[in-house]
């Protein structure tokens, strides 16, 4: 296995590459509205304003006429995620901000939130560009160099919980289990981008596609948990998250990540708590919902301050509003948790109805600003 982290420096040349390739820029000479693509989706159409813009910022304006939830996505042709907005409600509006270089790409629809969606094609032609605020291409580094770091340290955690998997061991796995999966769950937007590794890694049983093999870690927390056992099968999977872990660890530095990415994979993650976490749907059988929730915010929170100093320039006031509400969430988040230097937070089975509804609250208080991030830094 060969750890691919990149350092600061590096990372910094690598992305100034990308952005003189991509013409990702803060401005454009394209006129705003060139820039803007109507999204309507119902339950059986996925109908889109434009079929081709200039290179640089894009903005869908998303609509759900249907009735039923929705996702709309950004997709290169080989299907990895520009950019995404999931859980789009019937009757509501959103808007997703991203940067695209010259080329083909798809949007695509997704009632109900399966399959491959209802797709339409979309053109990107090449344009004059100004050179964008060089802030962003440090915090885009940055935030590439954490990512691979999340990635390398998340591989030893997972082989202790594999050898405790591979041993038998139902307790000494069941305490790996949550440790394994907190880098993955901070930098999730990012491994999502790749399409293939995460419905094999951490997918639910409610979220498998049809003729899809259940796979991936809660695959094996049903067994630790429910099921109370370990066989052949469930060490054959052990195995199996180590390979295609280690996948992911090998891809990240060559994800797409731009700033835009960073302020849409912070709200995403925001979205996986409000979906997931505060539901407790995510961890039904160990019950290690917190630890999840606890590593998306910290996965929000550095693509939010690697981003502020722009941000803050552009909208001084959306900045001042998602520090307040990220340090009102981590004060809440605390006191289920006696030593606020670990990860040991309260099991999810003993948070009542009123504390989880005091959570969503918080998530939801936060989520609506962190929604205008990535418009702040494209301005």
């Amino acid at each position: 296995m060969r750890a691919a982290r990149l350092s600061v420096a590096t990372a910094v040349v690598a992305v100034t590459a990308l952005t003189a390739v991509t013409g990702c820029t803060s401005k454009s000479d394209a006129k705003d509205g060139d820039r803007v693509i109507g999204v309507t989706a119902t339950d059986s159409t996925c109908e889109t304003s434009k079929k081709e813009i200039p290179a640089g910022h894009v903005e869908l304006a998303v609509e759900n006429k249907g009735s039923k939830v929705t996702e709309v996505y950004l997709l290169f042709p080989d299907d990895r995620i520009v950019s995404e907005r999931e859980n789009i409600g019937p009757g509501t509006k959103q808007r997703v901000t991203a940067e695209v270089k010259a080329g083909e790409y798809r949007i695509a629809c997704k009632p109900g939130m399966k399959g491959d969606g209802i797709r339409q094609t979309l053109k990107v032609t090449g344009g004059s560009v100004a050179q964008r605020d060089p802030r962003l291409d440090k915090a885009v580094a940055a935030y590439r160099a954490y990512a691979q770091t999340q990635a390398d340290e998340t591989l030893p955690k997972v082989a202790v919980f594999v050898a405790a998997v591979k041993a038998g061991n139902i307790e000494a796995a069941k305490k790996a289990y949550a440790p394994s999966r907190i880098g993955w769950e901070r930098t999730e937007p990012v491994a999502e981008s790749f399409g293939t590794i995460d419905p094999k890694v951490d997918v639910r049983a409610d979220g498998l596609e049809s003729g899809q093999k259940w796979t991936g870690w809660h695959r094996l927390e049903k067994a630790l948990w429910q099921d109370k056992k370990i066989g052949p099968e469930e060490k054959a999977l052990a195995d199996q998250l180590t390979v295609d872990l280690t996948d992911w660890q090998k891809r990240v530095g060559k994800a797409v990540i731009t700033p835009t990415s960073m302020a849409n994979g912070a709200k995403e993650l925001l979205d996986e708590v409000a979906t997931g976490k505060v539901t407790g749907e995510e961890e039904r059988y160990s019950h290690t919902d917190l630890v999840d929730f606890k590593a998306n915010v910290e996965g929000a929170q550095q693509s939010y301050e690697l981003l502020k100093p722009v941000a803050k320039d552009n909208d001084a006031a959306l900045v001042t509003e998602l520090d307040k509400q990220f340090a009102a969430l981590d004060a809440l988040l605390d006191k289920y948790r006696p030593n606020t230097t670990s990860y040991d937070f309260t099991s999810y089975d003993k948070v009542g109805a009123a504390a989880r509804k005091e959570l969503s609250d918080a998530v939801n208080a936060l989520a609506e600003p962190l929604s205008k991030l990535a418009a702040a830094v494209a301005k």
